[in-house]
């Protein structure tokens, strides 16, 4: 356990927890989250009384004590598995994560998670989250599916990252194959509640997403409940006679569990390789030569990649931008389609 002492400077916030987020020393690396507990676990102490109560009132000058506990090891152990990483600091990290590897560790994933690598990655520069030394998983892609996330090595990382994602200000952009060509000429989509059109011929997808009621793996499009989602999307690329399978670029303006891929089987062109979502979807062997049907059958797993991420570094406050090609097995999908 280590002990951090500092003053409340001149006009402090009303409450207690907002004071010490705002003159706790930087290099301590505390966030309000992370003080609030402190408080509320007996670990403050003003003018060497311990307070438990985060909307306490403070006064300036008044002088703090935070008793800081020993970081708790997590269960999780550390492994050593390549990762692609695309950019790292002392505040976070941005992973190419290749499709097949779950992110976190769960009953039925314990061990060869992105977490495992990570930790054995990273090792002392982690900071600890939430009192952990653990990276900060600010959001998830699919086992399945490929591509960038952003990953925190400290609480106020953590934080301001997860803050952007629920403002929805985190810019998002995946690269897919689906069945079919799901763009503004096509005039079954007009009847599908939820779709607009905007400039650009792009299609908006606009629903709400809960658990489905009777498939636990799947998500259900509902109007009423559940939680709002919203998917705009662009056909890049046609292929077949007739036009069977399409690229698509998707923006994610909310991040839901299978978003876009719940999205896109409500809007009748579920993804190639989706077996959760499409798997009622054939493509007939006269739409494709014998390479391009041979690549769509053979591929096995949603053709869907996190193509690029951009947000505010939380610390720095200077925007990223990142992109990444598509993985190799998407690369050879296109090139038998192409065929």
């Amino acid at each position: 356990m280590s002990i951090l002492s500092f003053p409340i400077l001149r006009s402090p916030p009303s409450r207690l927890d907002k004071a010490l987020s705002r003159d706790a020393p930087a290099q301590a690396d505390l966030s309000r989250t992370r003080l609030a507990r402190l408080i509320t676990e007996g670990h403050v102490e003003i003018d060497g009384i311990i307070v438990k109560n985060p909307t306490a009132t403070v006064s300036e000058g008044q002088s703090v004590k935070v008793l800081l506990p020993a970081l708790e090891p997590v269960e999780t152990l550390p492994q050593k598995i390549k990762i692609d990483i695309i950019y790292e600091d002392e505040d976070l990290l941005v992973i190419n994560k290749v499709a097949g590897m779950v992110v976190h560790p769960a009953p039925g994933s314990p061990k060869d998670t992105l977490v495992n690598a990570l930790l054995y990655h990273c090792q002392n520069s982690l900071s600890g989250i939430g009192g952990e030394k653990r990276p900060g998983i600010v959001h998830r892609i699919d086992k399945d599916t490929s591509g960038l996330l952003v990953v925190a090595k400290n609480d106020k990382s953590h934080h301001g990252l997860a803050r952007q994602f629920e403002q929805h200000s985190v810019e998002r952009v995946y690269h897919a194959f689906c069945h079919g060509v799901p763009d503004v000429a096509s005039p079954r989509l007009k009847g599908v509640k939820g779709v607009s059109f905007e400039v650009g011929s792009v299609v908006k997808v606009s629903t709400h997403l809960a658990r489905h009621k009777h498939d636990r793996q799947r998500q259900a499009v509902i109007f009423e409940g559940g939680k709002h989602a919203v998917t705009r999307l662009k056909v890049l690329e046609k292929f077949g006679n007739p036009q069977a399978i399409s690229l698509i670029e998707c923006w994610l303006e909310t991040g839901r569990t299978h978003q876009i891929r719940a999205h896109m089987a409500h809007l009748g062109h579920s993804l190639i390789g989706d077996a959760t979502y499409g798997r009622r979807k054939k493509i007939s062997n006269k739409a494709l030569n014998e390479d391009g049907f041979n690549s769509v059958n053979k591929f096995n797993r949603q053709a869907l990649h996190a193509s690029l991420l951009g947000f505010i570094h939380p610390l720095t406050g200077k925007y990223l931008r990142f992109s990444v090609d598509m993985p190799l097995d998407m690369q050879n999908l296109a090139t038998g389609l192409k065929k």
